[in-house]
């Protein structure tokens, strides 16, 4: 699955990671939906370095799987790093 795929999925992706992590998020809809993209890339990134194994295509379970976790990850750690700061400030 090629660049273009992965940036696809991770929109879909970070919706689905938005909707797992309810909550505010500093940035809105549209910084969720890029992080989901970052998060796919992820994924896609540690699942062919770190397994070492063919991604699949993209409506293969492992694909999505790796996608997910990545936007969450990245969610995670996005809310970690911006969202208390935000906090401090109101």
């Amino acid at each position: 699955m090629g660049i273009i795929g992965w940036i696809v999925l991770g929109l879909v992706a970070g919706v689905i990671a938005k909707i797992l992590m309810p909550g505010k998020d500093p940035g809105g809809c549209i910084i969720t939906i890029l992080l989901g993209i970052g998060g796919a890339l992820l994924g896609g990134w540690i699942g062919k370095t770190v397994f070492h194994r063919n991604l699949g295509t993209f409506f293969d379970l492992k694909t999505w799987g790796l996608a997910i976790a990545g936007s969450l990850v990245i969610l995670i750690i996005y809310r970690l790093l911006f969202g208390r700061s935000r906090d401090r400030r109101d």
